[in-house]
């Protein structure tokens, strides 16, 4: 097992307790000095359509948990009215990420929870996002979980965020 260079805490530029380690795809940390993807950077406040647009090419890439982690970044800079619907894009993105590593079970209650969030704004969707259609695939997903015997490819599971 490869250490991390000192027992410091990892921090950031400006301080703050940061994990450094290398992710995978679907943000599991690897080996200090190992080879990851680029993480999405954390905190970074995004235009609506900068958001959807950013999570989707990660949803369509296998990378759901950095797709999650722009919708939190969007749930916590956003307007308070729209709170559910970020946490819930970052849940449905979450139970991708679950189900890839093989917790159907985790994802299917993620799944369901991200789609509960969403739902209030499916009469009204905002931004062109595809609110009922995301709902749906969702819950069609968390259904069919425990059906499934091997974990789905991430990049396949992935749901469109747009009609």
């Amino acid at each position: 097992m490869t250490e991390r260079p000192s027992r410091a805490r990892d921090r950031d530029a400006e301080g703050k307790a940061r994990n450094a380690r290398p992710r995978d795809g679907l943000g599991r940390p690897l080996p200090y000095g190992s080879p990851g993807v680029e993480r999405a950077p954390e905190g970074i406040e995004r235009a609506p359509e900068d958001t959807i647009r950013e999570a989707q090419t990660l949803l369509d890439e296998g990378k759901p948990f950095h797709a999650h982690e722009v919708f939190e970044d969007a749930w916590k800079s956003g307007p308070d009215a729209e709170e559910g619907l970020w946490r819930g894009l970052a849940q449905v993105a979450v139970g991708v990420t679950h189900a890839a590593r093989g917790n159907l079970t985790g994802a299917a209650s993620l799944l369901r929870r991200g789609a509960d969030n969403i739902e209030p704004f499916a009469a009204d969707a905002p931004y062109g996002l595809d609110v009922a259609g995301v709902c749906a695939w969702a819950r069609t997903v968390a259904q069919n979980m425990p059906t499934r015997t091997n974990p789905p490819d991430a990049a396949d599971l992935s749901p469109r965020l747009r009609p």
